[in-house]
């Protein structure tokens, strides 16, 4: 039976998304007849852990559905022993540790312990939801992702070409199997910047255009920045439309997504601490290797939670947002290359050749600091041309300056470092195995 992994990972309140998430879970397995494991990494503080707990133990008993809600105790009980198994040594597998489950919140670290888990659990793909996100309905019936990732994921490319409603596989690719399906969102923008744009669309211009690559076409950039954050509108599900070809991250969504374990059990996503985007990464990985995926309109319904509403979670969401435009001076030297390199990152099997990315990632770190220096000038005029609450977020950034550029630099280390153990992590943790929790 086909076992996959539908996962949540949280640090806030969201009983009504564990119940929404549970009912498809139970669609997955009666529908597809998969073996659903439902994994909730619970990063929450204890008031909201306990109304989570009381929310998965009303949840209905449903053949093919395995529920695994882990705190963060629970989650790092498991990191350890696989970090052990590994490494070898205490202090290697300390280090590890810190990388996947930091003190801080991190956006790929909270997915690379899903990843990890999966292996665990031995199932063959990943399915990731956020917590900040609801289904559309159509005919009073909700619009679950996991039908089309269900049907298309880890097949064959061109045994399923003619079920997609349009193909664009790049020649010699269909042999190939579909390492990713993921869908976008409609609703709010999934990054806090519309005010930005609504009180100086220039400003908000030249922010998220340092979040695209140097050199980009003026008449690109522009509509690259206009597309930026915005999913799919405001549309409503009319039926399903399915895209198979290389899938561009500007088009989906790491709230709706899934990936094949042939591509995560290879290279993880980089353990950035307050840092949006990064998690990204093996979309951009996938995309510049040509594997093929499978681009769906069967879109979340995205939402901001009343914390980033707070006076504290907005600053919270401003300083991870100037992280990430940092962090990109860094990341798009890595995806220049993986570009250039195509589909000769993967091995003769189809697989990504995860020592050449890991090359790449590692002579990232050596990048010269002016550039990511000017990001941060440019990012502190920005904001103080705006004024009002975001003059507080300049001046957080200008006092954090120093360490916020060792930082962008560091995560990219760090992130080399995970690169070197990955494939050991992964082994190690289908060794270990995870006993069901519900």
């Amino acid at each position: 039976m086909r076992r996959v992994c539908l996962t949540l990972p949280t640090h806030r309140a969201c009983t009504g998304t564990i119940t929404a998430i549970a009912e498809e879970a139970a669609y997955g397995a009666r529908e597809f007849g998969a073996s659903v494991h439902l994994l909730i990494l619970d990063s929450s503080p204890a008031p909201v852990l306990a109304e989570h707990r009381k929310a998965v133990a009303v949840l209905p008993g449903t053949p093919g559905v395995s529920v695994h809600h882990l705190d963060e105790g629970e989650q790092r009980a498991f990191l350890r022993e696989v970090a052990t198994r590994s490494a070898g040594d205490a202090a290697s597998a300390d280090r590890l540790l810190e990388l996947m489950l930091p003190s801080r919140v991190s956006y790929g670290a909270c997915t690379n312990r899903a990843f990890l888990i999966a292996q665990a659990l031995g199932c063959t793909s990943v399915h990731r939801r956020d917590s900040d996100s609801r289904y559309q309905y159509t005919d009073g019936e909700p619009v679950f992702p996991l039908h089309q990732e269900l049907t298309y994921l880890g097949q064959r490319a061109e045994d399923i070409r003619k079920s997609a409603t349009r193909s664009k596989l790049p020649p010699g690719s269909g042999d190939r199997r579909v390492a990713v399906a993921g869908g976008s969102f409609v609703g709010e923008m999934s990054v806090d910047v519309a005010e930005i744009r609504d009180l100086d669309p220039d400003t908000y211009g030249e922010l998220v255009g340092l979040s695209l690559p140097e050199g980009s076409p003026e008449i690109w950039r522009n509509h690259l920045i206009d597309a930026s954050f915005r999913g799919a509108g405001n549309g409503t599900f009319d039926g399903d439309h399915a895209t198979l070809a290389p899938i561009s991250p500007m088009r989906v969504d790491m709230c709706n997504v899934a990936l094949d374990h042939e591509v995560y059990r290879r290279v993880p996503l980089p353990p950035a601490t307050d840092t949006i985007g990064t998690d990204y990464f093996l979309l951009h990985l996938t995309h510049d290797a040509r594997l093929p995926g499978l681009q769906h309109d069967r879109h979340i319904v995205n939402f901001h939670t009343e914390e980033r509403r707070t006076d504290a979670g907005f600053l919270a969401y401003q300083v991870r947002f100037a992280k990430f435009l940092l962090a990109k001076a860094y990341l798009n030297a890595v995806y220049a290359r993986t570009a250039a390199t195509g589909d000769t990152l993967l091995d003769a099997e189809g697989h990504i050749r995860a020592s050449v990315v890991a090359r790449y990632v590692r002579d990232s770190v050596d990048l010269d600091r002016t550039d990511v220096a000017r990001r941060l000038d440019v990012i502190d005029r920005g904001y103080r041309r705006l004024g009002g609450r975001y003059t507080a977020v300049a001046d957080t950034l200008a006092d954090r300056r120093s360490r916020l550029l060792d930082e962008a630099r560091d995560d990219m280390a760090d992130f080399a470092h995970l690169m070197d153990h990955w494939e050991a992590l992964a082994g190690a943790s289908a060794e270990a195995g995870l006993a069901v929790t519900r």
